[in-house]
């Protein structure tokens, strides 16, 4: 070990470029996995299958019965939208048909619906959005 001290086997450099080496090895690793991340990068997976992750993974207590229902709902939202509805009649329905008050719950499903679903319908989304304000909590 002493000589290996010596020949600069575990020198300054030497470590220092093995632990730089491995350091780019792991984040290369990781950068894999968020590359193959459906949710993380948009465009590698059907925009059904990230509102169907983000409304039945991402929020486990909206109790679907089932995708198909999860996603007639969505495209339910996108019809509403294509047909004027202005965001607080959307979101008003929304807290009845799952009868509960959570401004953020309505404005996290509606507004991914329109990003996944039907993201031509976004600016029409956000413009009848412009001035709502939400109900005072009761």
């Amino acid at each position: 070990m002493a000589n290996r001290l010596r020949s600069g086997v575990f020198s300054g450099r030497r470590v220092s470029r093995t632990l730089t080496g491995l350091l780019m090895a792991t984040i290369g690793g990781f950068g894999g996995l968020l590359v193959a991340a459906p949710h993380a990068w948009g465009g590698l997976a059907p925009p059904e299958q990230v509102f169907l992750y983000d409304v039945m993974f991402r929020r486990p207590d909206m109790h679907w019965a089932n995708a198909d229902a999860a996603l007639a709902y969505g495209y339910g939202i996108c019809d509403k939208i294509r047909g004027g509805h202005p965001y607080a009649q959307i979101a008003g329905d929304f807290k009845a048909d799952f009868q509960t008050p959570d401004e953020y719950l309505a404005s996290y499903v509606i507004s991914d619906a329109a990003q996944q679903l039907c993201p031509e319908l976004i600016w029409q989304l956000r413009n009848s959005a412009e001035n709502y304000t939400p109900p005072p909590a009761q």
